[in-house]
């Protein structure tokens, strides 16, 4: 996985908003509708079960087969271009997992809910998005995960992170098992739009189709920058992969 580094800084001037988040009292219904029906039966709200423990192993593959296909979108909320994503997802039938940063998720509390409610899920990308991760101490580590886990938790109402995608895939053994402890499956990518390099839709929908066969799981920005082409790329590449045969899903967690 190709570690990103160009156009990244602003999240060094990040700072979180001091606000006040009500859990929401409709956790448990926001949750099912998010995680679906798990083994046959709906899957309770997070906050009120133990977390189970999960394989700490990478994964990559759609919850769909061999034809599925995972949307996920990180870095946001953001309040101007998650909505506009939101509104393309709906236009499409499509689910997506969005892996929020722990600062952009306390900041837009509001954001967070309306991903849960429209039966998105939800991955934590760590509280301040430092892609040296990988060479930090592990009490930085855990505090970075951790941290986001809980701030995205609070924002959401009471709904749990189900993965962890490391800053620019800068995973390492020790964060691996702990994110996979508190129930959330390390999350890689296989199709890299590049879209924080700011190519246009059309190159970004060329990518896609050129890299699909390595493997389902693709990834878009909601937050950084200008995502306007983001949103273009997948206003086009959505009906297109449909018509493709593909259908979306999750990772499988």
């Amino acid at each position: 996985m190709a570690r990103h580094s160009g156009g990244r800084g602003w999240y060094s001037k990040v700072i979180g908003a001091a606000l006040g988040v009500a859990l929401a009292a409709t956790g448990a219904s926001i949750w099912t509708a998010q995680a679906g029906v798990v083994g046959g039966s709906s899957k309770p709200a997070a906050s009120e079960t133990a977390v189970k423990p999960v394989a700490e192993t990478i994964v990559h593959a759609s919850d769909k087969g061999p034809r599925g296909v995972n949307i996920t979108i990180d870095d946001g909320p953001d309040p101007v271009w998650t909505p506009q994503m939101l509104d393309v997802l709906r236009e499409n039938g499509v689910k997506a997992t969005f892996c929020m940063v722990g600062t952009q998720a306390e900041a837009h509390p509001d954001l967070v809910k309306k991903v849960v409610a429209a039966g998105h899920r939800l991955c934590d990308h760590s509280v301040s998005h430092d892609t040296t991760m990988d060479k930090q101490s592990q009490a930085y580590q855990k505090q970075q995960i951790l941290d986001a886990e809980r701030m995205i938790t609070k924002a959401s109402g009471g709904v749990r992170p189900m993965y962890y995608r490391a800053p620019g895939g800068a995973f390492t053994p020790y964060s691996r098992k702990l994110a996979a402890s508190h129930g959330m499956r390390p999350l890689g990518w296989n199709v890299d739009t590049k879209d924080f390099e700011g190519p246009s839709a059309a190159t970004m929908v060329e990518t896609v189709e050129q890299e699909l066969p390595d493997g389902p799981t693709i990834l878009f920005h909601d937050a950084g920058g200008d995502r306007s082409q983001t949103v273009e790329a997948l206003r086009q590449i959505l009906p297109q992969l449909k018509a493709e045969g593909h259908t979306f899903g999750f990772p499988v967690h």
